[in-house]
Order: structure tokens, then sequence, then C-alpha cells
């Protein structure tokens, strides 16, 4: 009963939070019996002479062993994923897609510079950064030892992250690539003579988006309610 009750509480869950967690589980349960992480890592090599393209994306899918720190990412992960889609892309699904989609391109891009490998924690700041500066005025409770305005939590991350002993830079290169969105979607749109630069493609909308109603349609004679029978 509690495992059915679990599911029912995850399928309520947004859909792109919802597909996302499931894969980093699914993909470190993997690791566990049937992968290595060496499958998985990000190298350019393999992915443009070998073909190797699933490369592209497992590097996002895989936080590390289960641990403390798997454990850790999968809940900022999980929350912040779902407080943007449920908050500011609600009923924007093909929106939030695109920012996984250009998000995902610009680290891998940037990754070439750093030789980084996996790039789930990276995304993970991204998202934290662009829901920290769209709430300016949350106040936010850190695992109850802190309590700081949003905007400061990606870089209490960071902190966090290197009390960790894990490398800064992979937390870097999510905050800089969440500014970059955050400034071409947000600000640059609002500035004079500015316009929106990052553009869902058409496909996305057609493929995730639910089709809003045309307000000048009239319904067909046979369409319309009819009055109850007396």
């Amino acid at each position: 009963m509690a495992w059915r009750g679990l599911a029912t509480e995850f399928l309520q869950v947004p859909a792109v939070t919802r597909t996302y967690t499931a894969a980093c589980v699914l993909t470190t349960a993997a690791v566990l019996e049937l992968l290595s992480p060496f499958q998985l890592y990000f190298n350019p090599h393999l992915v443009f002479r070998k073909f190797q393209v699933w490369r592209l994306v497992t590097n996002f899918l895989f936080f590390g062993p289960l641990g403390f720190s798997f454990f850790f990412n999968m809940l900022f992960v999980f929350r912040y994923c779902r407080m943007l889609e449920e908050g500011s892309f609600r009923g924007r699904t093909a929106d939030f897609v695109f920012m996984f989609l250009f998000g995902g391109v610009l680290m891998t891009l940037l990754g070439l510079l750093g030789s980084l490998f996996f790039l789930g924690q990276a995304l993970t700041a991204m998202l934290v950064y662009v829901w920290s500066r769209r709430s300016p005025r949350v106040r936010v409770n850190f695992f109850g030892l802190l309590t700081f305005q949003a905007p400061f939590l990606p870089w209490a991350l960071m902190g966090f992250s290197m009390l960790l002993g894990n490398s800064i830079l992979v937390d870097l290169l999510g905050i800089a690539v969440g500014h970059i969105y955050y400034f071409l979607e947000d600000v640059f749109p609002n500035q004079p003579g500015g316009k929106r630069l990052l553009l869902t493609p058409g496909f996305l909308k057609l493929l995730l988006d639910t089709p809003e109603e045309d307000p000048n349609y009239l319904p067909l004679p046979e369409e319309q309610p009819q009055p109850p029978q007396q």
C-alpha cells in the first residue's frame, strides 16, 4: 500500500521533473548492476569518432554512486526542477524542455574546455540559479543552518559542494549557463531595443504543449451542449 501511494504521488509530479528524476535514479541503479561509469561519461573522441552519442545524454544522468552526495543532488534536482515547472514554466512544457536543451548544449561545449566528464551537477546548479533569480524575495532555509534570500542559494550550494570535496568548476559552469539563460530570457527582452532571442522550436510546442483554444471558434450545432430534457 505504501508503494502504491508513493507511485500515485510520483505520477502527480509534472512530466519533465518526473522524467528527469526517474532517468537519474534508474541510471544510478543500472551502474550498480549492469553498467560502468566509463560507459556513461562525456568523451568527445568516443562521441564523434566512435559514434557513442548516448554519452551526450548519460553524462547528465549520473551523479555518482549511492551515498550522501547522490541523495543531496537528487533532493535539489527534484525540488527546484519541480518548482520551476509548476511556477514560471506552468503550462509551458516546451519552453522548459528547450531550457534543458539550451543548457545541455552550452554546458557540453564549455565542458570541453575544462575536461568535465559528468555534467548533471552543473545542470542542477543551472536549475537552482534560474529559480533563485526568478524568486528573489523568497527566503530559503538551508538545512536549518542558515536563512537567506533565494539569490544566494546557488553560492551556498557551491560552498557546500566544496565542503564535500567536489570541484567547484562544475557548479560555476552551471551558474554561468544559468545566468546566460536568465539574461537572454528575462533581462535582455525587457531592455530598450531588446527582444527574445531564445525561441522555442515550433515542433516542441506542437509535441508538448496543449493547443490553445481559438476564442473565435464557433462550434457546430451538433457540438453545442443541449438543454436538459424536461
